[in-house]
């Protein structure tokens, strides 16, 4: 690892640890850090700060890939060692996770805004102490009336959804990479549209 105070870029993917959450709604976060990854030639070959962490460079910038092990609930725990221990900036980190606000296979980006119901983000927010740090919500659309929210988010995509998903979870990695060379202002504008 460099010395603490580098500049580099960390992105947070959220999901829950274990196989039986691998394909679920829920775990869109990993599933686009491990095509990130799986592009750069990164391997999530460490375990700390409550994480597996993969490293390594993505277009020329140092970038550390993050899967907070916590189970989603406790996301902030993960990310909160992570910036104690390394001394890195907010500003430098993005998350990335599923939004039942935004329809499947469409991403949005943001910088600051509440947890809009999602626990993982609520955790990180309650851990840093602020709403304002970058984000890519990857969207999973709203389950049908009478379908709990639990229940939906811990199931997985149907058929029918596998191609916009995995478009979706393409166009993150492109957006994540476009992010670690622009502002995240000039990457909302060319992903947000």
């Amino acid at each position: 690892m460099e010395r603490k105070g580098s500049i580099m870029k960390w992105i947070v993917g959220l999901g829950n640890p274990g196989t039986q959450y691998a394909k679920t709604r829920h775990n869109v976060g990993f599933m686009a850090l491990d095509e990130l990854a799986a592009q750069n030639g990164i391997s999530f070959n460490q375990s700390k700060c409550k994480s597996v962490i993969g490293e390594g460079v993505i277009g020329g910038v140092k970038t550390v890939l993050i899967k907070p092990m916590t189970f989603m609930n406790l996301s902030g725990e993960a990310v909160r060692a992570y910036m104690d221990y390394y001394k890195v900036k907010l500003e430098d980190m993005i998350v990335v996770y599923d939004d039942l606000d935004t329809e499947i296979g469409k991403i949005r980006l943001r910088y600051q805004g509440s947890a809009g119901g999602h626990n993982g983000i609520k955790s990180i927010i309650q851990h840093v102490g602020t709403q304002s740090f970058n984000r890519v919500r990857m969207g999973i659309s709203r389950p049908e009336p009478g379908f709990a929210i639990v229940d939906y988010v811990l199931s997985s995509f149907p058929k029918k959804e596998g191609d916009p998903l995995k478009q979706m979870v393409l166009n993150t990695c492109d957006a994540l990479e476009f992010s670690l060379k622009n502002s995240f202002e000039q990457t909302m504008a060319k992903f947000n549209g």
